[in-house]
């Protein structure tokens, strides 16, 4: 995230990733807003363009060339990014109600989540028809579409539901991808047969008779048969019902009807209209409740237009505007819709039909013309301006009202030593909000004012202790707290032990009262989520303020005193298994230059969610003989500390080690993290050091994981089985990466082959 060193006075919500929305984003980054804090909440990690979709959808680009990647465009926007599904909002408390996390407090609110085809009054239209959006779930069912096609023998129909831009687009698009797919590997072509149902008179019904005329005719010219007037009334597994028609036979049918708004915003008592679209006013604002914004698909306007992404795009510059004005007190700008926009509509095959008001035309020239805007469109997005260096926003890029002026000038005086702790009105409420826990052998905890913890240890029970301390990498404190959690609890994991109790350890940033309090909720929410589902309770700890925000936990364990597993007791022959994979180091060092794609971070987030207490168990069940977590020292230093330890050689297999989706390129890029070079004084301990050293995967040895996996020596007849229990229980890219061997006479105890 793009640091401001500033306090938050006002919190700015967006939800959903929209065209509009990143818009905002880039506007946000462009022109910070100092006091100013923005939250992205998306189910979504990268956002299609619309323009480029079909283009895609034909074969003609990349995944990456039509989405646009919001995990660097909210770091360039320094705004946090929540991958969560929005369930409702509670306006009185002014809280975004999403999936699995603690609600996301607002000052003001812009919703841009798109809508979907209307499918909930046909019956079984969502069972066995593929809507278009979701757009990445309709992806993936293409994906198993095209696989299922190439698989089959004698001729598949394929019917879109739909007459409008979408629709059309989408037969002649899938249709030129599955055509052009079955010549690739010598089948018939023809044996494809497409028919697209619409319940108008017409398709293109909001475009002229020109636009109209043509696209029937390349409809007819690619042997897609359309039928008017077909209102369809249920989906079938092999048949699409048409009210008063006969039943067409179906393979496969694509969704692309009247846009569906989502229940949750009428539900929450914003006003909607009679579709459930947002209402709002000229300025884009929500007629029931000042402070809310809605654009694009979800948005109802005064005067209607289509549903379309160009009106979305062109809202975005006003919603920019309008959100920066209202967090600064001053009047708002009237939108005014475009009375009549260009349309580039592509037929499959790098060919388009131009529409704009009475006229229309066609030809490839236009399909070049609109790879031309859509790519310079895609830049503005994928190719975000270098982030300039860390500070506070000045007085000139705005702040957030007068009175933020003088919040600002207040929390910037604070104190230090015992002076900078969280308040204890601020505390005591935190506590009173987190859930209940009690362990018999926690004696005194949490509930108790005394001023230190007391435990219990049962008779013939060791108590296992660790702590770890880190400053967050990440921008949602919630995660950030699962996250620290599960890197805390490896270590005891690592030996066997079953966690007890914990102690956090907290700095949160400074900010207004309310936000130092929901800031501290949620990173202790976080970790309370993971430490409980371990079996321990929180004891107590600390908590302060200061410039950035990090978190710690101590974290207590019990095992009996024959069971601890150590570093030290690898045996020659074990297999060398690894239960996650590696890379967060150098991720995490793209993701601060806006060089990792989205997807590839959240692939990352996701491995460092997932907790080391089922790998442990399983691990011992298979007789592992030594065990650590893959932490700050990298694979290859925490694989030293065992060999020296156990006074054995270890050869690992480069090969066979998993690696995260992204460390591989980033690694190449030459961006590491910045404990790389400590890690890489390691490197004396490997045998041919100058032939290993050019291999690609060499610099990841030295890469330092937060809350990696588990390295274990496991007797090699059972090393297998323990990899294919690992798989059942989720750790799917748990791997054999290599053996020990005894002790030999050379200097280098590590081999990589």
């Amino acid at each position: 995230m793009k640091s401001t060193q500033a306090p938050v006075v006002k919190d700015l919500v967006l939800i959903g990733g929209g065209h509009a929305h990143v818009s905002v984003l880039r506007g946000f980054g462009m022109r910070p807003l100092a006091g100013v804090r923005l939250t992205l909440i998306t189910r979504d990690i990268h956002t299609p363009y619309s323009g480029m979709l079909p283009g895609y959808i034909a074969g003609h680009y990349g995944y990456d060339d039509c989405h646009i990647d919001l995990g660097p465009l909210a770091r360039f926007a320094g705004a946090r990014l929540y991958h969560a599904d929005v369930e409702g909002l509670d306006l009185e408390r002014r809280q975004v109600i999403a999936s699995n996390r603690p609600p996301v407090a607002f000052d003001l609110l812009s919703i841009n989540t798109g809508s979907r085809p209307r499918t909930l009054d046909v019956p079984g239209a969502l069972e066995y028809a593929m809507p278009v959006k979701p757009i990445d779930t309709w992806l993936a069912q293409w994906e198993a579409l095209q696989a299922r096609v190439l698989a089959s023998r004698g001729p598949f129909r394929i019917v879109v539901v739909g007459g409008g831009a979408g629709g059309v687009e989408l037969a002649l698009s899938t249709q030129h991808r599955l055509t052009g797919l079955l010549r690739q590997q010598g089948d018939d072509p023809g044996r494809v047969h497409y028919e697209l149902l619409t319940d108008g008179e017409t398709i293109f019904a909001t475009h002229n008779a020109g636009v109209r005329r043509r696209f029937t005719r390349i409809l007819g010219e690619r042997g897609i048969a359309l039928y008017t007037g077909h209102r369809v009334v249920e989906v079938t597994p092999d048949a699409v019902h048409a009210e008063g028609r006969e039943a067409r036979p179906a393979d496969a049918v694509h969704w692309v009807t009247q846009a569906a708004a989502p229940s949750w915003p009428g539900e929450s008592g914003l006003a909607v209209d009679a579709h459930g679209f947002i209402r709002v006013d000229d300025y884009l604002q929500s007629v029931s409740h000042p402070g809310i914004f809605a654009a694009g698909d979800i948005a109802s306007l005064p005067e209607q237009r289509p549903k379309s992404g160009v009106f979305a795009v062109r809202q975005g510059r006003v919603l920019t505007d309008n959100l920066r004005r209202a967090c600064t007190g001053r009047s708002l700008r009237r939108y005014r819709p475009q009375r009549n926009f260009l349309g580039l509509i592509s037929t499959g095959d790098r060919y388009a039909i131009a529409s704009r008001g009475s006229w229309s035309l066609e030809g490839r020239w236009l399909w070049t013309w609109k790879d031309w805007i859509d790519r310079r469109f895609m830049r503005r997005f994928n190719e975000l301006p270098a982030m300039p260096d860390e500070g506070s926003p000045t007085l000139a890029a705005g702040v957030a009202d007068a009175q933020a002026i003088k919040e600002l000038s207040t929390l910037a005086m604070r104190c230090g030593g015992c002076g900078a702790k969280v308040g204890s009105t601020v505390l005591s409420r935190v506590v009173q909000r987190l859930p209940e826990q009690r362990r018999d052998d926690v004696v005194i905890g949490l509930d108790s004012p005394d001023d230190a913890a007391v435990y219990r240890i049962p008779e013939g029970m060791l108590l296992v202790q660790s702590v770890d301390y880190f400053r967050s990498f990440i921008d949602d404190a919630y995660v950030f707290g699962q996250i620290a959690a599960n890197h805390a609890l490896g270590d005891l994991f690592a030996m066997g032990a079953a966690p007890q109790s914990v102690l956090a350890i907290a700095t949160v940033p400074y900010g207004r009262e309310r936000v130092v309090e929901e800031t501290l909720f949620d990173i202790l929410t976080g970790a309370l989520a993971v430490t409980a589902q371990a079996g321990a309770v929180l004891a107590g700890g600390h908590s302060s303020e200061g410039a950035e925000l990090a978190f710690g936990l101590t974290v207590n364990g019990l095992i009996a005193s024959d069971q601890l597993l150590r570093k030290g007791g690898l045996q020659p022959g074990d297999a060398l298994v690894l239960t996650k994979p590696i890379g967060t180091g150098t991720l995490f060092a793209a993701d601060m230059r806006q060089r990792a794609k989205g997807r590839w971070i959240d692939g990352a987030i996701r491995a460092m969610l997932q907790s080391n207490q089922d790998a442990a168990e399983c691990l011992r069940a298979h007789g592992a003989s030594a065990c650590t977590d893959v932490t700050g020292f990298g694979l290859l230093g925490h694989l030293i500390e065992m060999t020296r330890a156990a006074d054995v050689d270890a050869a690992v297999t480069m090969d066979a080690i998993p690696v995260l989706d992204g460390a591989r390129e980033t690694v190449a890029a030459g961006i590491l993290s910045s404990l790389q070079p400590q890690n890489l004084r390691l490197r004396r301990a490997v045998r041919d050091l100058e032939r290993v050293s050019r291999l690609p995967i060499y610099p990841l040895m030295f890469d330092p994981q937060t809350a990696g996996g588990l390295l274990a020596g496991v007797p090699q007849a059972s090393a297998e089985a323990s990899v294919a229990a690992l798989h059942a229980r989720g750790y799917g890219h748990a791997a054999i990466i290599g053996r020990v061997s005894a002790r030999s006479d050379a200097a280098e105890p590590i081999l990589l082959v």
